[in-house]
């Protein structure tokens, strides 16, 4: 099993959360809540509105998000699904837990580090427009936030 970081539209509640429960695509099982230990800027791009996080450690914020334990299915899937090594790249980064799932739990497995960071694989990218610097960082992604920039479903492009 991998630990994923997943700060955007498959989060619980997003648009693509059906996939992250969908067994026929592998196993993903919900471990707790995080954010980034160094700040990344995260930003909603492109004509469909999708989130990124650019791979720029040092700027932006601490990006919030959920932490999953994948098995090689889900991992493979999820490669797939984020266009790795093209659109986004697959990558270990350090992780806060804000809050776990559960008490006590297995041997180690899902359990936090004595400073309360893990290491989990993260999409983010390093292949991007230079324009998208500029635009507005968030710390928090929601389809239906206060930006005021719908998510566009594959489905529907």
């Amino acid at each position: 099993m991998a630990r994923v970081f997943v700060y955007g539209t498959l989060k619980k509640g997003q648009p693509n959360y059906k996939h992250m429960i969908n067994t026929a695509k592998g196993l993903a099982k919900f471990q707790g809540r995080g954010r980034t230990v160094e700040k990344y800027p995260l930003v909603i791009a492109g004509k469909y509105n999708i989130p990124y996080m650019l791979n720029i450690p040092g700027t932006g914020h601490h990006v919030a998000g959920e932490i999953y334990s994948v098995d090689d299915q889900m991992l493979q899937f999820l490669d797939e699904f984020e266009g790795c090594p093209d659109m986004y790249q697959r990558t270990l980064m350090r992780i806060e837990v804000v809050e776990w799932e559960g008490k006590g739990g297995g041997a180690g497995e899902g359990r936090a580090a004595a400073d309360g960071v893990v290491e989990c694989f993260v999409y983010s990218t390093m292949t991007y427009p230079p324009e998208w610097v500029g635009l507005p960082y968030h710390d928090s992604y929601d389809s239906s936030g206060k930006h005021g920039l719908s998510y566009v479903l594959r489905e529907s492009r």
